[in-house]
């Protein structure tokens, strides 16, 4: 018997942040960063699972524009070319901290720990991870589904259908070339849903997404079983909820697991901490100081400056004890919904970002496998599932029309909408009028005008990625955020006037475009027109 369900819904996503030109663009980090910290430790995890038989099932979304960057052999050598940069610093780490009983055994993990991401990046995997993830979709491990191509904000794009459309198309198109199958669902970037927008995913024959527990709630009628099953949209896609108690467990950063004092301090690096002339080499070249990986410190008080060396069989006894404490709350949980819902078996959405696991919480991928590791001992009566299986399993669904939403501060679109980045938005439409415009024009170009065009739509959907207004809600990398925003914009009000005959159509422009942003290759701008059509 199953007392229910629990769905895991890990999010990895990252905005397009190649640059051809340059080495020494930080944001080029974050890709590097990600993989070194979640996806590697995250396939380890997942290929013990395959290798024990475990009962796991787990749905990893992975954004178009992360499929692009992980499949890029500029930034698969330039990551290579990273993590051989921190073996060299992991060697006269152990040197420079060999007398020190703290931190020497930490420079010696780190060493190993580098090594082997370079080993299993270059060697096992043959630099191929969207392989890797695929084989672990193959052995029924995971679920993966996309999200929107470049994680653009849909509801703010409604005036506009055929834009999200193509979000849409692109995000569908690209899945298929990296999975070799069609998508059972989708991710809708921020949760970020609107009425009328289920219409699109099911012209794509997208089976569910993903909204914020509010859409949910105060869905029209009203939901029978709260959060926790899933609704059924007018055109055919189930609306699946994310539930409040198992997130703030894991992601509140004052009540959550990662806050711990025994777990590693995410802040504390030797990027910062070191003398500026022994780090030079590895951090910017223009002297700018940034994280290395290289952190030595536990968190030890959250509100506090001082911090105790970092031990890791501490830190990896905690994840265990909070595996443990996590599926106990969800017996709990299950145990009270099998009260109120006897009729039919509750599930309890848990979605997160990928990147938590590892990156921002050192010990969350120890934390994912205990979790799984450990279910047959708290509960047996406890299973993992993913929507497409729900789905498979519990036809009948309640049909309602969720509320519009997202997981946003306030929970609607104040965050992607508000004193910061509002300006963007004028900018966005008029965009994508000219777009929808020219590609409704031009139906059967000739070749030179059809690459203006495939380019014109790469520029629009790479402007529209949601993580630009977000970035400069967050006050963090503003200045990138709006210089590719605006790059990106004039971009396509450049390949426009190209176009429409107001400047020279010049193959070279369109050339060192189409070098800088090699994303989409297939992109096909006829899914702005009436004559896009779904993929089938």
């Amino acid at each position: 018997m199953t007392k229910g369900w629990i769905a895991f819904v890990l999010h990895a996503h990252l905005p397009f942040v190649r640059h051809f030109d340059r080495e020494d663009y930080l944001e080029e980090r974050w890709l590097f960063e990600a993989i070194t910290e979640c996806y590697l430790p995250l396939l380890s995890v997942f290929e013990g699972w395959r290798r024990d038989r475990l009962p796991a099932a787990i749905t990893l979304t992975m954004s178009p524009t992360l499929l692009s960057m992980l499949a890029d052999p500029l930034l698969q050598e330039r990551y290579a070319k990273h993590i051989s940069k921190l073996t060299l610093l992991a060697e006269m780490e152990i040197e420079r901290t060999q007398d020190d009983p703290a931190f020497a055994p930490l420079a010696r993990m780190y060493r190993d720990r580098f090594n082997d991401a370079l080993t299993t990046f270059n060697d096992r995997y043959g630099r191929d991870l969207i392989g890797a993830f695929r084989g672990l979709m193959d052995a029924g491990i995971l679920e993966i589904i996309p999200c929107p191509a470049t994680h653009g904000y849909l509801p703010l794009m409604r005036n506009h259908p055929e834009a999200e459309r193509t979000q849409i198309a692109v995000a569908v198109e690209t899945y298929r070339d990296c999975f070799h199958r069609s998508p059972p669902g989708i991710w809708l970037s921020e949760c970020a849903f609107h009425p009328g927008l289920e219409k699109i995913l099911a012209d794509f024959h997208l089976r569910y997404f993903i909204t914020d527990a509010h859409g949910i709630l105060y869905a029209t009628p009203r939901p029978r079983y709260g959060l926790f099953a899933p609704l059924m949209t007018p055109a055919g896609v189930a609306a699946f909820g994310r539930d409040v108690e198992s997130s703030k467990q894991v992601w509140s950063k004052d009540e959550g697991y990662p806050g711990d004092g025994d777990y590693r301090e995410y802040y504390r690096d030797i990027g910062y901490d070191l003398d500026f002339e022994y780090v030079r080499p590895f951090i910017h070249p223009e002297g700018i100081r940034l994280h290395t990986g290289f952190k030595y410190h536990r968190i030890t008080d959250r509100e506090g400056n001082h911090k105790e060396p970092y031990v890791p069989a501490w830190a990896e006894a905690k994840a265990a004890l909070h595996a443990g404490n996590f599926l106990f709350n969800r017996s709990r949980q299950l145990e009270w919904l099998n009260s109120l819902m006897p009729e039919r078996t509750p599930l309890v959405l848990c979605p997160y970002d990928a990147e938590l696991f590892g990156h921002w919480w050192y010990e969350g991928p120890r934390f994912l496998d205990q979790v799984i590791r450990q279910q047959g001992q708290v509960d047996p009566e406890i299973a993992f599932i993913t929507p497409a299986r729900y789905l498979d399993r519990n036809p009948l669904i309640q049909p309602a029309m969720p509320n519009e939403s997202s997981w946003g501060d306030a929970g609607y679109h104040e965050v992607w909408l508000e004193n910061s980045n509002h300006w963007l938005y004028r900018h966005l439409h008029r965009a994508a009028e000219r777009m929808i415009r020219l590609a409704r024009e031009q139906r059967d170009p000739e070749a030179l005008p059809k690459r203006a065009l495939n380019q014109m739509a790469r520029e629009l959907l790479l402007a529209q990625s949601s993580d630009w207004a977000f970035i400069m809600k967050t006050d963090t990398a503003v200045r990138y955020a709006v210089n590719r925003s605006v790059y990106h914009l004039n971009n396509c009000s450049l390949l426009y006037e190209m176009l429409r005959g107001e400047k020279a159509l010049e193959e070279s422009v369109i050339s060192d475009l189409e070098e800088r942003s090699p994303v989409f290759p297939r992109i096909d701008y006829r899914a702005y027109s009436d004559a896009g059509s779904p993929a089938h």
